[in-house]
């Protein structure tokens, strides 16, 4: 079995490069992990934040309005549905952080050329679709405003 010996200089030098490298990993960290904290409070704040957007559905012979209420979470949000609803359709609610804004119209009709959906948000019309773009696409969905 072979042996290796290290001279003195050649053990100081391992050493210190062990040090350097022990250093550059720590101070990566701490910067890391302020960056995490950074984000983490930027994540927090904005997934507790509130906002208001009013739901719009226009049109004839919808049978179901479908949207997102503010229950649930952003990951699986609560939908709450209208039965037979009369037209023009309007409904404000309150969703939280990145929670998406979504109204979906549902026509047993094939013929849906009538029906048009809008989210408002801030007096700003942030998402619409009509005719047959509400059946196709599922309605309107909305990137959550305060993203961003």
């Amino acid at each position: 079995m072979k042996h290796i010996h290290l001279t003195g200089g050649l053990l100081r030098a391992a050493a210190g490069a062990l040090a350097a490298t022990g250093l550059v990993l720590a101070l990566g960290a701490c910067s890391a992990e302020s960056v995490d904290d950074a984000v983490g409070k930027a994540v927090d704040k904005t997934v507790d934040e509130t906002y208001e957007v009013t739901y719009e559905v226009t049109g004839k012979s919808v049978d179901e309005i479908t949207f997102h209420g503010g229950g649930g979470d952003a990951m699986n949000p609560k939908l709450e549905t209208v039965s037979s609803p009369t037209l023009p359709w309007k409904k404000t609610v309150t969703l939280r952080g990145i929670m998406p804004p979504a109204v979906m119209p549902m026509a047993v009709e094939a013929d849906g050329t009538d029906i048009a959906c809008t989210i408002t948000y801030k007096g700003e019309v942030i998402k619409e679709a009509k005719g047959e773009g509400v059946l196709t696409a599922g309605g309107c969905v909305a990137v959550s405003p305060v993203v961003g």
